[in-house]
């Protein structure tokens, strides 16, 4: 393994975050498990970063991806594409979106890209709104609208981005409100910043903030926002990116939570779908979908491969009721997670919804963060034979926990225990 890091110092980039002190090599998984180069096995309760939505080597999964392999891998998106067409359909279908259209990318920065594009070339305007502590992935354009400075790396944009209150709701100058008041304040807010700027092209906001800590505004501020945003013809898209699919339990999509004036103009969509494999896309109505007026293709979006896995995952997911065993599993392991939060003076919150939680950790007495405990945890908590994520953004950390949706009771049980005696062993 010291080898292994050694080659990967010498090679990649320096940028190239590693989690775990002695990083972990994961070479093979089984259900809600994986294991190291060393034998050791782990509890998963990431899924590579959200990633493998419903198990590790599921059987349905491996099977499509290899009887296709055996007939075809690639051809790109100039010749007809069965598997593409089929999993479009029903994206489409399931999306909520009259009209939909699907185009397929390999990765959510790629979607995120493709959706300001559409937005901007159907508006006529290159300013997009965004929320605060917002991450919408790596790409020249996607950094430039990223409201997280950790992830952020350049001030330099294609875009002129305004960044707009809401997506944090228990910090920040609205934090002191209940629910309706928050939402209030939030919606006189973009009102006001939308008086000072010409008409931007769309809004742009992850229904749960992901790598921001799984935070999320009050139910409905999405829908408060959509009548300020469509008296001006602003577009409203959803990055679904890592909470699409059912994780959180109670919707399919994120933006559910927030429907009362009806589905976004644009949805993005990744990770989960494919279950490890590359997929990524955008749904949008056709008036918008079809606005570009040059040819283009995606080389690899949406190859015979990638869409077999999609398929049979997305079967597999629709028939199991992973979105309702999010909701069940995941609500008791929210509420077991409250109750170790409750004895730890160094939890100032435990939030999220299905299997999307976090726990914001913070300096006992203040509300200042604890980086340097949420790496500690994250140590003690592998040693413990658990793996969980980390995230947060301005002057927050959390861990964040989000396990393949087919995590059972046992098992979300077990992880708690760990989790527990991890934040126990690190006060």
């Amino acid at each position: 393994m010291n080898d292994l890091y050694a080659r990967h110092r010498r090679v990649l980039p320096d940028w190239l975050a590693l989690y775990y002190e002695q990083p972990l090599e994961i070479t093979h998984g089984e259900g809600r498990h994986v294991w190291g180069a060393d034998g050791t096995r782990y509890l998963d309760f990431f899924g590579g970063i959200l990633t493998t939505m419903t198990a590790h080597a599921l059987p349905e999964v491996t099977k499509a991806v290899a009887e296709q392999a055996g007939r075809i891998v690639h051809s790109s998106t100039l010749y007809l594409n069965r598997p593409m067409v089929d999993l479009a359909e029903r994206i489409a279908q399931l999306s909520g979106i009259p009209d939909a259209r699907v185009f397929f990318t390999t990765s959510g920065t790629e979607a995120n890209d493709t959706a300001l594009l559409l937005a901007t070339t159907y508006r006529r305007s290159h300013t997009v709104l965004a929320m605060r502590n917002s991450y919408h992935g790596r790409s020249f354009s996607a950094v430039g609208i990223t409201g997280n400075r950790d992830w952020s790396p350049t001030s330099l944009s294609p875009l002129q981005t305004l960044y707009v209150h809401g997506g944090v709701r228990r910090r920040g100058p609205f934090a002191h409100l209940d629910d309706e008041a928050f939402i209030a304040a939030c919606v006189d807010d973009l009102r006001d910043l939308l008086g000072h700027t010409r008409p931007p092209a769309a809004l742009i906001a992850e229904p749960v903030q992901g790598v921001g800590g799984f935070t999320s505004p009050p139910d409905g501020l999405y829908a408060a926002f959509r009548d300020v945003l469509h008296e001006r013809g602003v577009l409203w898209i959803a990055d679904e990116v890592q909470t699409g699919w059912g994780r959180t339990g109670d919707h399919f999509w994120g933006w559910q939570a927030h429907a009362r004036n009806g589905p976004p103009d644009i949805v993005t969509f990744a990770k989960g779908i494919g279950n490890g494999a590359s997929i990524g896309g955008v749904i949008a109505r056709a008036e918008i979908m079809n606005c570009l007026d040059a040819n283009s293709i995606s080389t690899f979006g949406g190859t015979q491969l990638t869409m077999a896995a999609g398929l049979a995952n997305l079967t597999f997911l629709l028939e199991h009721d992973l979105q309702g065993n999010a909701r069940r599993v995941g609500g008791l392991l929210i509420e077991r997670l409250r109750a170790v939060a409750a004895q730890d003076p160094g939890v100032r919150e435990v939030r999220g919804r299905g299997l999307m939680i976090g726990v914001e950790l913070t300096r006992p007495g203040t509300h200042r963060a604890d980086p340097d405990r949420a790496t500690a945890v994250l140590e003690a908590a592998r040693a413990g034979g658990l793996l969980i994520g980390k995230g947060g953004g301005h002057d927050t950390s959390a861990l964040r926990i989000a396990p393949p949706l087919s995590l059972t009771v046992a098992e979300a049980e077990e992880g708690a225990a760990i989790l527990e005696s991890a934040l126990r062993s690190t006060r």
